[in-house]
């Protein structure tokens, strides 16, 4: 991780540690470095950028900063509007974008937003020209040979053009039509849009493939993007699911790249669920490339067992859904994600994609012809105990003797029954003690334990 960007893009609190000079310079910099690439390579064209936003006022703000930054070095800006990251993602894929930009902070409260920069192929951008970034906006950049102080701007008729491409959307819409591998009609599901990304698009692929669908949270206004609603807070959806007798729910987040599911009688199927449903379909039907599913080291043991029993091998990532799809990419595997609800289907997205990853456990429910519930039952979930702790000083946490001596000492006390994960957070100032054991009493007390620790050394802040 940078100075400025994480594991999931340049994420802060709007106008305080993300700013809008921030975002122009992010603009500049891509336009102009984008366009230096061309020239470089021959091609005196204008840099073609694809750019989208979730429903944060900030996002506004955002956008037009960016696009400012964008044409002010020549670059063409294409305008999404709101849209979900995935959907940027497959239009810089398949539209041939030089670069694509989405604005969000995915499941954060809406006074924080964050920036997302997607490569020509809809992958995260590559670290070395995030570290470029980073080094121009503190006044550093030294590329292709010599130190930049200042860069060029574009003028007369090489300055940039903004295209309304919401064009662009709609065919990703379709696109998502086109996954439907059943007619979902008799089906009754419930969405909840979190006042998202997701509030204008999942209901219409919904109702094209024919089923009877239920919206909640899908009245953004600023402001209230994952309040209460949304994968972070999936108990209205559960609540929806029970009293209105629906067949399913599915749950994303603010930008649409999560999605967790919600089953007939009203029990949460997350991400881990997710990924043994599919994977046993996927292996039962011959299509698990290397009978191989990749997850990351905060995925249950629960899931790992029911691989084990259902001869599938599994590869274990840090956390964050660009290390499992860096590593599928580098090694052919089919399907990867986060217990969280990132699930990435490589065959159709390169991100994960709450959308796809509903459709897809649509198909599985029509194709065995099971309600959701039957569908995870083999999955046994360990009881887990997640505390996310405020901190100042991640790294400080991370290395103090303390600190590492409780975690050792919970380690022995787990032994081969359970585990305990202690993390800093890519995109937030936290630190994730996680803890898994046999039973609920020993992982609270576990973490509690390690928790206690970092309180009594000063590190935990707002207490």
């Amino acid at each position: 991780m940078g100075k400025y960007f994480g594991t999931d893009g340049f994420r802060g609190e709007a106008n305080c540690t993300l700013t809008a000079d921030h975002a122009y310079k992010v603009g500049r910099f891509l336009g102009w470095y984008y366009g230096e690439l061309k020239r470089r390579a021959g091609d005196d064209s204008a840099p073609r950028i694809v750019i989208g936003k979730d429903t944060r006022r900030s996002s506004y703000m955002f956008e037009y900063t960016l696009i400012a930054g964008l044409t002010a070095s020549g670059a063409d800006a294409y305008m999404l509007h709101v849209t979900t990251t995935p959907s940027v993602a497959y239009v810089a894929r398949v539209d041939a974008f030089d670069c694509g930009i989405m604005i969000s902070a995915s499941h954060n409260p809406y006074y924080d937003n964050g920036i997302k920069l997607l490569n020509s192929r809809g992958e995260k951008i590559d670290e070395a020209t995030v570290a470029l970034i980073e080094d121009y906006i503190d006044g550093e950049l030294e590329v292709f040979g010599k130190k930049q102080t200042e860069l060029p701007y574009a003028t007369r008729d090489k300055i940039g053009k903004t295209v309304d491409y919401a064009s662009g959307r709609n065919r990703y819409i379709g696109y998502l039509i086109s996954l439907g591998m059943y007619s979902f009609r008799g089906v009754k599901v419930g969405l909840d849009c979190a006042n998202g990304s997701a509030w204008n698009i999942a209901k219409s692929v919904f109702d094209a493939l024919g089923a009877t669908t239920h919206v909640i949270n899908a009245n953004p206004d600023g402001f209230n993007i994952n309040e209460n609603a949304g994968s972070t807070h999936i108990e209205g959806l559960r609540k929806y699911v029970r009293e209105n007798k629906l067949d399913v729910g599915f749950a994303f987040d603010g930008d649409a790249d999560r999605c967790l599911c919600v089953d007939e009688k009203g029990n949460v199927v997350n991400g881990d669920h997710i990924l043994y449903i599919y994977g046993t379909y996927m292996k039962e039907r011959g299509k698990l490339a290397g009978d191989t599913v990749v997850t990351t080291v905060m995925s249950n043991f629960g899931l790992y067992k029911a691989f084990d029993k259902a001869g599938i091998s599994y590869a274990k990532t840090p956390v964050g859904d660009k290390y499992v799809y860096e590593h599928m990419a580098a090694h052919g595997h089919r399907l990867g994600g986060e217990q969280s609800g990132h699930v990435i289907f490589s065959k159709y997205a390169t991100t994960g994609d709450g959308i796809i990853t509903s459709l897809k456990i649509m198909e599985v429910m029509l194709a065995k012809k099971l309600p959701l519930s039957k569908l995870a039952e083999p999955m046994e979930m360990y009881p887990q105990e997640l505390i996310n702790v405020r901190i100042g000083d991640k790294d400080a946490v991370l290395n103090d003797s303390d600190v590492c001596a409780a975690v050792k000492k919970v380690e022995n006390k787990l032994g081969s029954d359970g585990r305990i994960l202690v993390r800093a957070s890519g995109t937030e100032p936290l630190v994730r003690v996680m803890v898994e054991a046999s039973n609920a009493k020993t992982c609270k007390a576990c973490a509690q334990e390690v928790v206690d620790v970092m309180r009594k050394k000063g590190y935990v802040l707002n207490e």
